[in-house]
């Protein structure tokens, strides 16, 4: 089926929910797992319901359900996901079909949203401009923000794929070694600059061999999802030099539970940012391949209000998902089915759109007021983190609901 008919703006479902101020209307149609007490299922998003696909006429093999998680799914193939996209949209805006669908309908309030994916490898790059010369600047000085080769390749670390979590899950405070500016030797203990990174997360959906091309890249990306790369910005600054990030990274990942697919993000494709210096031929764009999402997060201290400390676009990347998978392959890597790619940390050119602390807070040297009048420059015990994120169409949004996680204190050792 043709990509427009299946983001037909004028669309709707008779599913009452999923016409209005909602994430998941018709357009959308994400994947996720929940357990709404009958173990873990299979489920799509529409308005305030959980589709269970695989207790309705999915026209695909059910083999492919009977897993809590889309990796079989995804290791079918592209005429696999058309052909489920199309059969699903079918059945919720069929009104022919409610009286057969609709006894599978779950209401989100009454689910628990578990993973959506078995993730096979976990890589995080570093490929938002704004906040790479941020950093550089905080540590290097403006002269020296980005390294040498920032404008050439998109940087990325491989982080674990096992610390990865779903929304919800509480993020405890990690331990390490830390080493303040003004002792010459380290300390173990708990991590006082504890952080958030605003990220988007690529699901690869099918695996590589050998080099692929941006284009072959970004057929094989089978959606995104929300992504918060907590970091322990001073366990980050003694460990890092020479190899990068570790410990301070090894934390936690959380990822939102709704895996939104490209075909669902399509009407919203831009291109990639005007190049400072040509990048190499086999990372030239073939064509737009960010997105237009807008993004933001929230801060809520325990017991208080939510204050939003920052607001940005995905479209603020100068590396796409695309480019960053293409790149990985150069060596020969493979990729498999449920690798996970963070985008780097999503932040515009103001300081009320940096998607980190460390940036909001310039290193801690400007705590910013929240709302109910207490002061941040890091993440505090009890403090809940959330990101939201949606892409904006005409009289509907694509939006991927939320990504939390709250900090717990630190496990006395």
């Amino acid at each position: 089926m043709a990509q427009q008919g299946l983001n037909n703006m004028a669309q709707q479902s008779w599913v009452a929910s999923a016409n209005g101020d909602t994430d998941f209307p018709i357009q959308n149609l994400p994947y996720g797992v929940f357990d709404a007490g009958n173990g873990a299922r299979m489920g799509v998003a529409i308005g305030d319901q959980i589709l269970d696909i695989a207790a309705v006429d999915h026209g695909q093999d059910p083999a492919l359900f009977a897993a809590p998680s889309w990796n079989g799914v995804m290791a079918a193939g592209s005429d696999v996901w058309d052909g489920l996209r199309a059969r699903i949209t079918e059945l919720l805006s069929d009104a022919a079909q409610r009286d057969a669908v609709s006894p599978h309908l779950v209401p989100q309030a009454d689910a628990q949203m578990l993973m959506p994916i078995e993730v096979s490898e976990f890589t995080d790059f570093y490929a938002g401009r704004h906040h790479a010369e941020n950093v550089g600047t905080m540590f290097r000085g403006p002269e020296n923000a980005l390294p040498p080769n920032w404008l050439s390749m998109p940087i990325g670390y491989n982080g674990r794929a096992s610390s990865v979590v779903v929304s919800g899950t509480d993020v405890t405070r990690p331990w390490g070694q830390l080493k303040p500016p003004h002792q010459d030797l380290p300390h173990f203990g708990k991590s006082r600059r504890f952080d958030l990174e605003l990220e988007m997360g690529a699901i690869v959906g099918q695996p590589s061999s050998g080099m692929v091309s941006v284009e072959d890249a970004d057929q094989m990306i089978f959606g995104y999802v929300l992504l918060n790369d907590w970091s322990a910005r001073d366990i980050q600054a003694w460990e890092y030099q020479p190899l990068g990030p570790f410990q301070a990274k090894a934390t936690a990942t959380s990822i939102s539970p709704w895996i939104v697919t490209r075909a669902a993000l399509e009407p919203f494709r831009t291109s990639t940012p005007t190049r400072s210096r040509a990048l190499l031929a086999h990372l030239h764009e073939p064509r737009p391949m960010l997105y237009d999402i807008d993004l933001s997060v929230g801060l809520t201290p325990e017991g208080q209000g939510e204050s939003v400390i920052a607001r940005t676009n995905y479209k603020e990347m100068y590396y796409s998902a695309a480019q960053q998978l293409c790149h990985h392959t150069t060596s020969g890597c493979p990729m498999r089915v449920g690798d996970l790619l963070g985008s780097g940390t999503i932040s515009g050119p103001q300081k009320d759109q940096r998607g980190s602390l460390l940036e909001i807070s310039w290193g801690g040297k400007e705590p910013i007021t929240l709302d109910c009048g207490t002061e941040r420059a890091f993440l505090e015990d009890g403090d809940r983190l959330t990101l939201r994120g949606a892409a904006m169409g005409d009289g509907f949004r694509v939006g991927f609901g939320e990504c939390t996680g709250k900090i717990l204190p630190a496990t006395e050792i």
